[in-house]
């Protein structure tokens, strides 16, 4: 029980301290409004990039035969328990104008990520991307390759073979790996205020906005925490089902 307050107080703290009078004016305002589109449109691009890298790395940790994997996997999985403050400082240092690709990026092509809206999503799919990687490789090894094997004796090729078999089977996890990763993105602070720094209407997303609202108006940070919650049990709800059956 001591436990269970622990976790539920802190929760049960913010909704009795929620404006709710004005809560509907609130949310609707200028601030909150510019930080929410900012937050979904970055989590939503950062969750994109994740799918296009991640799913092919997935494939290759669960199926390639490429030595090393279980160090791959270990690198994979690194930015789960790195410091978000440390990954930013990392990108900033190698994608930074003066970073080891960077540089590159800015002198050929005329691309600064750091401070920028692209740079939010750079970071947030940087710490993002694991929680992907780790759902797509469990569904990958608990598909039946039979089918894949089958497939290819009646002549599909492996493009034909991953999109019409082996994708329809891990669907479940791809989607699950999509959710988390939209949700880690959504929430992410530490590299991103880091890498891409603290501009309203650019990098500001929601919990920047909160920090910033701590300071100035702490009702828009109560506001936006509520928002921040409310997803997270969206999202654990969505999954409810598939933690369910992988416990049975």
């Amino acid at each position: 029980m001591l436990g269970l307050a622990f976790l539920l107080v802190p929760l049960i703290g913010l909704l009795t301290q929620a404006p709710w009078s004005t809560l509907p004016a609130r949310l609707f305002s200028a601030d909150v409004w510019q930080a929410l589109r900012l937050s979904l449109v970055c989590a939503t691009s950062a969750t994109a990039l994740c799918v296009l890298l991640g799913v092919p790395l997935a494939w290759l940790l669960a199926r390639g035969g490429l030595p090393g994997r279980s160090v791959i996997r270990a690198f994979v999985t690194v930015p789960l328990v790195l410091p978000p403050v440390v990954g930013g400082v990392a990108l900033l240092l190698v994608l930074g104008r003066r970073g080891l690709v960077g540089q590159y990026l800015d002198s050929w092509f005329g691309i600064s990520l750091p401070f920028t809206t692209a740079g939010v999503v750079v970071a947030e799919a940087f710490v993002a991307m694991p929680f992907l990687v780790i759902s797509v490789e469990g569904a990958l090894r608990a598909a039946d390759p039979r089918y894949e094997e089958a497939a290819a004796t009646l002549g599909a090729g492996r493009w034909t073979t991953f999109r019409r078999v082996t994708l329809p089977s891990i669907a479940p996890g791809v989607v699950a790996g999509m959710v988390l990763c939209w949700a880690r993105a959504l929430g992410e602070f530490g590299a991103t205020i880091t890498f891409a720094g603290n501009f309203p209407g650019r990098t500001t997303t929601m919990p920047l906005a909160v920090y910033l609202a701590l300071e100035t108006d702490p009702d828009i940070a109560v506001v936006l925490s509520l928002v921040l919650l409310l997803v997270s049990v969206v999202v654990l709800a969505s999954l409810r089902e598939r933690w369910i059956s992988g416990l049975r």
